[in-house]
């Protein structure tokens, strides 16, 4: 089961994703981040109440990298618990995407000079 809520704060979108992505339900984490591309804001990804991510939803953030650096947004993942970040390191992600703790330093990251 999977929930995501995508607000948009000071002209970032900010997606909060709650359960479990797996095969099924990546479409709905595609959808969220199809939709806050679509604004051409800065986007921050907060998986501090994501329990377990699959390939599948892994391959959505790794899809839109090129689209993210051509339109220039940043983009940041928060919040992983420890065995996700695992996933993320093992698979060498964390060397492709930004991830930081928490929310609050995932704002100060956007705010930071490229």
């Amino acid at each position: 089961m999977i929930e995501i809520k995508n607000t948009t704060e000071e002209n970032v979108q900010h997606i909060r994703v709650i359960g479990d992505v797996d095969a099924s339900s990546s479409i709905h984490l595609d959808n969220a981040m199809r939709e806050a591309i679509s604004k051409s804001t800065d986007i921050i990804v907060d998986l501090s109440e994501l329990s377990y991510i699959s390939s599948a939803g892994l391959g959505v953030f790794m899809s839109y990298l090129q689209e993210l650096e051509t339109n220039q947004q940043k983009f940041i993942l928060c919040g992983l618990y420890e065995k996700v970040l695992e996933v993320f390191q093992i698979l060498g992600l964390d060397q492709l995407l930004v991830i930081k703790e928490n929310l609050a330093e995932a704002r100060q990251q956007l705010d930071a000079p490229v």
